[in-house]
């Protein structure tokens, strides 16, 4: 079983720093992957109204992170 900073977490990791939630969607978490994806793209959408955008930004490095931490249960 792939644990913590397994390869398969790396690579989820980088996934999500090219296309956010695509690293949660790699491991099979689809909620997660779509909870990503619309929070940073929201955030960078709206990127003029400096809050949003950087809300985007946080979302985006935490969708990183939270790919590299996965374990999955079981």
């Amino acid at each position: 079983m792939a644990g913590q900073g397994s390869g398969g977490n790396v690579i989820a990791a980088i996934c999500s720093f090219f296309i956010p939630g695509l690293g949660q969607l790699v491991q099979g978490r689809i909620l997660m992957a779509l909870i990503f994806f619309v929070a940073v793209s929201v955030g960078y959408f709206f990127w003029v109204l400096i809050i949003p955008g950087i809300i985007g930004a946080i979302f985006h490095l935490w969708a990183i992170v939270d790919a590299a931490k996965f374990r999955s249960a079981g």
